[in-house]
């Protein structure tokens, strides 16, 4: 449809040419007494409503012409945004800890964005300019090959030089676009972190690296409006040089007799209908090569397959038995093992407690749990099922997890919590509130459940953004409970009171507690310690104090510690 709205467009323009030549041609015969003005009159008003006429359809034409390119590759790139976020959400962790935000931002934003102005403007432009090419060269030439030879002699050149200087405007442009995002991400950094740089007196030092970044960017924006200043100058300049040439050899084949004097109008005309696809085509060479290497760069992601996928999709009812057969693991990029031949079992129902010096692997095994990563070697079983086997997004939806490191998202703490369950009702928001201990801090604010949260709930204290998280993960009301670390920013008191509503809420569930405080551990039935990647110790909190190794050493300093701080 594109391509036949196009050929119409151009059609109906080009008929606005030798309307042109017929209504200059008719007044040398008013003027030699040789017709009436009326005669006269009327063929110019009609040559003049036709040109209004297939101005108009021309017109409407183009609209066609345009709605229907530029909305398909509107649809493309909204169906291409969709697909890399998509895949975006199937790739695992791991990817995310070998690629940065920014260039994944860039490729679903930028990259996409050039993608589009291929499918779009440059294909519509490029057919603009090739059905319009053929059609008025065959018509010049009809009309006077010599003419038509002169006409276009300076186009290539105009070729040339658009090519040559958008390169030095899309080379300029891209540069800009660097130094702004540097400009931006020194900025998102500074209020990010604005309390450690009030904090340190460094907002001189602040404002003064701001103002390199911005002198920087002015540099480069001022060297591109240079470039820019010369673009229309250098096109008009071309276009002008090939009037003369229409002026000039048109008027000596007005002399010779071989053409009238409508056909230099006419050659103007067509002239003025060429400059502008042929100057596009410079234009059109850089997208389209901009476009190659925007969709190089999806396609390097779109090809990776996604590391996490259930071999047989299989959806049995979580019980919550989860049993390590000599599991290990090391992360992408690794040197070391992060966990290494481990094996243990945690009953359904059982609450068990991984403790251990900071780099022991404790966390590792949350993540194995939660199957953000899958072990190197070994194998782990949920109620006898090999993880694997177990549908991804069905055995997700039946945990809990609470990371040590909190995200909280730039909404209410209502819809913070919610997150953790779709349609949740505000009775369950008001109970998981109430299970993390945070109904009686969210009560004391003034806008209570409906507080908006800063970015990464920068509004919140430590301790409340860790509380908010659990109470995310209880309104799940999950089978298996994954607690990596989340009450080291609160106070013992508030430790205790949370603790003692996690104890009703843990029974029936298989719950993992991972502390490097101990305290922490008191509902586990059963204690492992890690270091350095395995297990070195496995028993109660009494067996392990009786052992006298590395757990009751880590007892007996937080103990000495607690008491010494009691005394300060």
């Amino acid at each position: 449809m594109g391509i036949l709205f196009t050929i119409l467009y151009n059609v109906f323009g080009i008929i606005q040419g030798p309307m042109i030549r017929k209504s200059i041609d008719s007044l040398p015969e008013v003027l030699s007494g040789h017709g009436s003005i009326d005669d006269a009159n009327t063929k110019i008003i009609g040559y003049g409503l036709t040109i209004l006429g297939t101005t108009l359809i021309s017109g409407l034409f183009l609209y066609f012409q345009r709605k229907t390119i530029i909305s398909v590759s509107r649809f493309i790139e909204y169906d291409l945004k969709n697909e890399i976020y998509k895949h975006y959400q199937d790739l695992p962790i791991s990817f995310y800890r070998k690629n940065n935000t920014g260039d994944l931002m860039n490729r679903i934003s930028e990259d996409v964005n050039q993608v589009r102005n291929y499918l779009g403007p440059a294909i519509m432009y490029s057919l603009n300019m090739v059905v319009l090419f053929v059609i008025t060269i065959w018509i010049m030439v009809d009309v006077n090959p010599t003419l038509a030879l002169y006409t276009i002699i300076p186009l290539p050149l105009l070729v040339i030089t658009v090519y040559s200087v958008h390169n030095k405007i899309s080379k300029r442009s891209e540069e800009i676009q660097r130094t702004l995002s540097n400009l931006s991400s020194f900025v998102q950094e500074a209020f990010s972190g604005i309390r450690v740089l009030k904090s340190y007196a460094r907002e001189h030092k602040s404002n003064e690296q701001f103002h390199d970044l911005s002198d920087h960017y002015k540099k480069k924006a001022l060297k591109l409006t240079v470039i820019n200043s010369m673009f229309f100058p250098i096109i008009l300049f071309l276009i002008g040089t090939s009037t003369i040439f229409i002026v000039w050899i048109g008027g000596k084949e007005v002399i010779d007799g071989n053409i009238t004097p409508g056909n230099i109008a006419e050659f103007i005309f067509y002239l003025n209908k060429l400059s502008w696809p042929v100057a596009s085509l410079g234009w059109i060479t850089s997208m389209v090569r901009r476009a190659e290497v925007s969709q190089t760069r999806i396609n390097e992601f779109l090809s990776i397959h996604p590391e996490l996928t259930s071999d047989a999709q299989l959806k049995p009812p979580v019980q919550g038995d989860i049993r390590f057969e000599n599991v290990t693991l090391r992360y992408p990029n690794a040197t070391t093992d992060a966990l290494k031949n481990i094996s243990f079992e945690i009953k359904a129902g059982e609450t068990l407690a991984i403790v251990g010096n900071t780099g022991s692997g404790k966390s590792s095994i949350a993540y194995l749990v939660c199957r953000l990563y899958d072990p190197n070697s070994g194998c782990i079983y949920i109620d006898n099922t090999p993880l694997r086997s177990i549908d991804l997004n069905y055995y997700r939806s039946n945990t809990g997890f609470v990371p040590q490191d909190v995200f909280l998202f730039s909404d209410t703490i209502k819809a913070n919590i919610q997150f953790g369950k779709d349609y949740a009702t505000e009775e369950e928001v008001h109970a998981a509130a109430t299970q993390a201990g945070l109904a009686k801090n969210i009560a004391s604010f003034p806008d209570q459940y409906q507080t908006m949260l800063g970015e990464r709930g920068i509004t919140l204290s430590g301790g409340q953004k860790q509380r908010v998280s659990i109470a995310r993960a209880l309104i799940r009301n999950p089978q298996l409970l994954i607690l990596d670390d989340c009450l080291s920013a609160v106070d013992t008191q508030t430790e205790d009171e949370i603790l003692e509503h996690l104890k009703s809420v843990m029974a029936n569930k298989t719950s993992l507690i991972i502390s490097h405080r101990l305290s922490t551990v008191k509902l586990a039935q059963r204690i492992l310690v890690l270091d350095n990647g395995s297990i070195i110790e496995e028993g109660t909190h009494e067996a392990l104090i009786l052992k006298n190794g590395l757990y009751a050493q880590m007892y007996q300093k937080q103990i000495t510690e607690k008491q010494k701080s009691i005394l300060d």
